[in-house]
């Protein structure tokens, strides 16, 4: 067991030894680590981001085997996830990074587990920055991210995409920041009783729409008066101002294929190569996940301070960026690159010399 110490909450390893800890980093096999993380907390886990193997058949020079029998990997990953399970808090969620191997039968597994009801989403996510020109067949340029909730009234946070808010500006200096005049003001039912004229200070008669105007003659002279609602400098028509500190996230696609915004593999790797220069490149953990990836899903699922786990940790991406983001974090590995890779990759983001993937920014 591996503390990070910080606000004195304590857990149990599966040895059996207790630590005071606020971030951990189990060195075990996992399902055992699960059942004991169980005493102190079931419940308490915002989110669970998991990269388990995907059983595709091939071997990772001794970091693990990925082809195992159909059946067993069933087995070891339903044990899991029923652990997982009630570790989430009732606002928790898990998601887990797979591909067209297993993911259809792993989506049966987390069906018996959590409920149908409590399936949120399956996320396809671009993996790669470049086809392979070599397939036999098809490319396999993406990966899914299979995500589950506690509950089923569970949602991801809306967050504003600078992408899609490009037409807010504020040419006028105006004080409540970037603005843009255009949203519609017609009802979308018809409504005779809102079917009125608008007469502007020109003089000139603005014609309801067909629906007639969202709101009543009276709210929209308050909003005249509040300059919610400008005429244009004809007075021909009137337009909504809506500022972009007023406005709502939007709901996030089930298409993450902006590599900018969610990674790559390749992008991964050259994350690790940053990490330990000095490592002959074919000596790093083979399947690494981008920081970036692990920053859109902790973005979405959770707020700072709030408990992330990752009992497949692999190379440690997924504590790293939490670390980063100011959420606590519990990772579990069994193999040797728990001490090559992960330990070594926290050390340098709590002495500040990582320089690799996402900052501290990414909140």
């Amino acid at each position: 067991l591996i503390d990070d110490e910080r606000n004195g909450s304590s857990a149990s390893a599966p040895d059996g030894t207790v630590g005071i800890t606020e971030n951990m980093l189990i060195k075990g096999d996992n399902l055992l680590a699960l059942k004991a993380l169980e005493t102190e907390f079931t419940g308490k886990v915002k989110c669970v981001f998991i990269d388990p193997p995907y059983n595709t058949g091939n071997a990772f020079d001794g970091y693990y085997d990925d082809g195992i029998e159909h059946s067993i990997w069933l087995s070891l990953l339903r044990d899991r996830v029923k652990v997982i399970q009630n570790l989430l808090s009732e606002d928790g969620s898990l998601w887990v990074v797979l591909d067209d191997e297993e993911v259809h039968y792993f989506k049966v597994i987390c069906d018996e587990i959590f409920g149908r009801k409590n399936f949120i989403s399956k996320i396809i996510w671009k993996h790669s920055d470049n086809s392979n020109n070599n397939a036999m067949k098809f490319s396999q340029d993406h990966n899914y991210l299979v995500v589950y909730a506690k509950n089923k009234n569970w949602r991801p946070k809306f967050l504003n995409d600078p992408e899609k808010r490009k037409h807010f500006k504020n040419p006028d200096n105006d004080p409540r920041g970037p603005w843009f005049d255009g949203n519609p003001l017609n009802n979308p039912a018809l409504r005779p009783n809102l079917q009125y004229t608008i007469t502007s200070p020109t003089g000139f008669d603005i014609p309801h729409p067909p629906n007639g105007w969202r709101w009543s003659k009276e709210t929209i002279g308050e909003k005249i008066k509040s300059g919610e609602i400008r005429f244009t400098e004809d007075g021909k028509a009137i337009r909504r101002r809506t500022y972009l500190v007023d406005m709502e996230g939007l709901p996030p696609s089930t298409m993450w294929i902006d590599i900018d915004k969610t990674g790559h593999t390749r992008q991964a790797k050259y994350e690790l190569k940053k990490l330990f220069p000095e490592r002959p490149t074919n000596s790093l953990f083979p399947t690494p996940k981008p920081e970036k990836l692990a920053s859109t899903v902790f973005q979405l699922a959770t707020d700072p301070g709030d408990l992330v786990l990752d009992s497949f940790a692999g190379s440690g991406t997924a504590g790293a960026v939490a670390h980063k983001m100011g959420r606590r974090w519990i990772m579990v590995e069994l193999g040797d690159h728990t001490d090559t890779h992960i330990v070594p990759r926290l050390n340098q983001i709590i002495d500040g010399s990582d320089e690799g993937g996402v900052t501290e920014t990414n909140n």
